[in-house]
């Protein structure tokens, strides 16, 4: 079983925590991107990016000497968005480290994929953004199956914690039959399931740190989270489609 997540815009440096065990799997081509981002000037990054000058600039200024060897954080460390303060992996248990690094990827615009002690440096690339390089017209078509060979060689069920966004350059390779199970966070509003992003992503972060601590290897005891939010709905679920129902 693998559980894929997305990544966070907002990322820090610790090199302190945790040691790095591990290179990116694809850092060749991350070298690719980085060279094509710094073909970029200035107004052209920021229209990428869809962002303000106050986050534009320090981080045009950052990608001009941004070294993909140097200061380097283990990539479940490296994120500090909801999802990732929600997970607390600083603090998880010797075993649910473990859990994560043989189970947990995070998928990624500019590294791929990631595995949580995958040695990173911030960066700000989404996986839907319009960049061009080479002959691919978006990073969908750029990292084509890549990602999904590096998460299941061998066909094995997918747990989907990630926005569609990332789950989109998953699930066009998926192997025919391999389960690839969403996982949904909603409230009933007017009797329709609403997903409310903020809370969707602190519990998503929940999940990950459920799964780790206990050890989850099924897909049917992931409908055990024991979270005080969230209920399980079985009629509102499917054997592709778990849905945990917001409580209050």
């Amino acid at each position: 079983m693998k559980i894929i997540i997305a990544p966070a815009k907002k990322m820090l440096v610790d090199q302190d925590s945790f040691p790095i065990n591990t290179t990116p799997q694809y850092l060749a081509q991350t070298e690719q991107l980085l060279q094509r981002l710094r073909q970029l000037n200035y107004t052209e990054i920021k229209s990428l990016w869809h962002c303000s000058d106050k986050i534009a600039q320090p981080n045009y200024d950052l990608l001009q000497q941004l070294d993909l060897h140097q200061h380097l954080t283990p990539a479940l460390l490296s994120y500090s968005g909801i999802q990732y303060q929600y997970m607390a992996p600083n603090i998880f248990t010797e075993a649910a480290l473990q859990y994560v690094q043989d189970n947990l990827r995070i998928l990624s615009g500019f590294y791929g994929i990631l595995r949580p002690f995958d040695g990173v440096v911030p960066y700000r690339l989404e996986m839907q953004a319009k960049l061009t390089i080479g002959d691919a017209n978006n990073l969908y078509t750029f990292w084509n199956s890549q990602l999904y060979q590096s998460l299941t060689p061998e066909p094995e069920p997918i747990i989907n914690l990630a926005s569609q966004e990332y789950a989109k350059a998953i699930t066009p390779y998926l192997a025919p039959n391999q389960p690839f199970i969403d996982i949904v966070f909603a409230s009933i509003i007017d009797d329709r399931l609403k997903v409310k992003a903020t809370l969707a992503k602190m519990a998503r972060g929940a999940m990950v740190r459920f799964l780790a601590e206990h050890q989850i290897h099924d897909v049917a005891a992931i409908k055990s989270f024991d979270h005080p939010d969230y209920q399980f709905s079985e009629e509102r679920s499917s054997a592709k489609r778990l849905v945990f129902i917001y409580q209050h």
